[in-house]
This record gives structure tokens, C-alpha cells and sequence, in this order.
């Protein structure tokens, strides 16, 4: 299933891209929001580049996804890879400059399901696609919004 969300802002292409490529800063908007993030350091384990094991709550449970930056090229484009116990998620974050001083942030999420009950459960949620659409553009909004402001 994949959503996608664009976000035009008052700021050049490469503001924005320091805006969105500054992790801390991110990190601490996952943590406000109830997540617990947890940086893992390269030199500790091999093979690995940035990521982080975020653990939130959702639906009554706890989830726990490990996210890894796969591609960082400035000043358009970043990628993270993930993976949960039931699903594979993809993140493309693309800066695209509209004049000197717009931008706009093209935010896309792909999440691929492992196994049958997660398969089973992006066909459900696909019936109600529209109303997930207009939440997923809404807490990306609110998203860069609190980066922003921090």
C-alpha cells in the first residue's frame, strides 16, 4: 500500500532538505509524540548504516519497527528502509525546488506486508484508503510543522 504527501513550504529547496536531513531533530519529534527512539551506532554494529529501533504503541499493542537510511543524497533526496515483525516499510523523502525561495517536500510511504495476516490487514484497510489518505497527508503536515518549530 503506498501513500504519498506534498508539502510546499517558504523555504529554499536546501533549507528544507537541512530541515528534514537533521535526525536529531526528528528524533525528538518522534519522542514528543510517545515514541521511544533509540539511535543505532554504526560502530557498533557492522553492516549497518544510520537507523534507529523505534518502539510506539498503536491499537493496543506495542510495535517496534527498525528504520536504516539506505540513501542520503543531498539536496534532493532521502530514503529510509524498515522492517517490523509484520511489515516492510519504505520512506522517500524528495526536495524539489520551485523558485529560489519555495520548495516543495514530496513525502512517500510504501508498506509491504511479510505475512498473511498483514496482508490480510492492508486489504482490509484498502476499503477505507480515502480517509487514510487524508490522515496521512494530515500527520505529515503536522510533522514538518513540529520540525519546524523545534
Amino acid at each position: 500500500m503506498k501513500f504519498s504527501s506534498r508539502i510546499d513550504t517558504d523555504r529554499s529547496s536546501a533549507e528544507l532538505f537541512d530541515l528534514i536531513g537533521d535526525f536529531s531533530r526528528g528524533e525528538r519529534a518522534l519522542a514528543a509524540r510517545g515514541a521511544q527512539v533509540r539511535r543505532i551506532d554504526p560502530s557498533l554494529e557492522p553492516g549497518t548504516s544510520l537507523g534507529w529501533v523505534i518502539r510506539f504503541h498503536w491499537r493496543g499493542g506495542l510495535r517496534i519497527v527498525r528504520m536504516d537510511v539506505t540513501r542520503f543524497d543531498r539536496p534532493s533526496h532521502i530514503t529510509l528502509d524498515g522492517h517490523s515483525d509484520q511489515f516492510d516499510l519504505a520512506i522517500n523523502l524528495t526536495v524539489v525546488a520551485l523558485s529560489r525561495v519555495k520548495s516543495r517536500l514530496l513525502f512517500e510511504t510504501e508498506i509491504r506486508p511479510r505475512t498473511m495476516r498483514a496482508r490480510l490487514l492492508l486489504q482490509t484497510a484498502k476499503l477505507g484508503k480515502a480517509q487514510l489518505d487524508r490522515k496521512y497527508d494530515q500527520r505529515i503536515a503536522d510533522f514538518v510543522a513540529h520540525l519546524r518549530a523545534a
